[in-house]
């Protein structure tokens, strides 16, 4: 039965996604079903939130900005800045309005995997770190350490890939959610505790 569900979205995706949106989808889909078999967690649920995790990536900037103003959604001044952060939040919304989904924690994997939060559930963490080392990722910065570190400490490849993505974001005087921020100190904190 889920395989079926899981099935039928691939292919109301395919006419939302373009070509290369869509293989990283089916990348960070499969990414996160050996993350969670690794962790020991449901691999259906990491099955589903990687296919959905970008199922609004490809609406246009200005509408993102449109539908979640429409769907109540809040918007603040790093997502006005760059409306493809609203991918996620709005992903979460159309998971659950479009694709039937009602598992909040899978929601909740969606809405947080770009920014990611603090005090993460597994299944967050396997949806953060599977967009980020999927196999048709080629340049993100020390991505063979973090393909590596994924399948063997989950909380370090975290912190890994926050402080790798908010270096790149200030290098690049790019806007930061400050939900980042936040989820970067929570994470250097419990590294530092460790």
């Amino acid at each position: 039965m889920r395989q079926l569900k899981i099935e039928k979205i691939k292919k109301k995706l395919r006419h939302h996604l373009d070509k290369d949106r869509y293989e990283h989808t089916l990348g960070v889909m499969y990414t996160a079903a050996a993350l969670a078999m690794v962790y020991r967690t449901d691999i259906n649920k990491a099955l589903l939130a990687g296919l959905l995790h970008d199922c609004a990536k490809c609406i246009p900037g200005e509408k993102k900005v449109r539908l979640c103003e429409k769907y109540g959604l809040s918007v603040n001044q790093a997502e006005k800045k760059n409306p493809g952060l609203l991918h996620s939040k709005l992903g979460a919304y159309l998971a659950k309005a479009k694709y039937g989904v009602e598992d909040k924690e899978i929601l909740d994997a969606i809405c947080y995997h770009t920014t990611g939060r603090p005090q993460m559930t597994l299944l967050d963490k396997i949806i953060y770190i599977a967009d980020y080392i999927e196999p048709n990722r080629c340049e993100a910065p020390n991505l063979e350490d973090a393909r590596r570190m994924a399948f063997v400490d989950i909380d370090a490849c975290l912190y890994m890939i926050l402080k790798d993505s908010l270096s790149y974001l200030e290098s690049k005087s790019l806007a930061i959610d400050p939900m980042t921020e936040k989820t970067f100190q929570y994470y250097q904190e419990e590294i530092m505790k460790k």
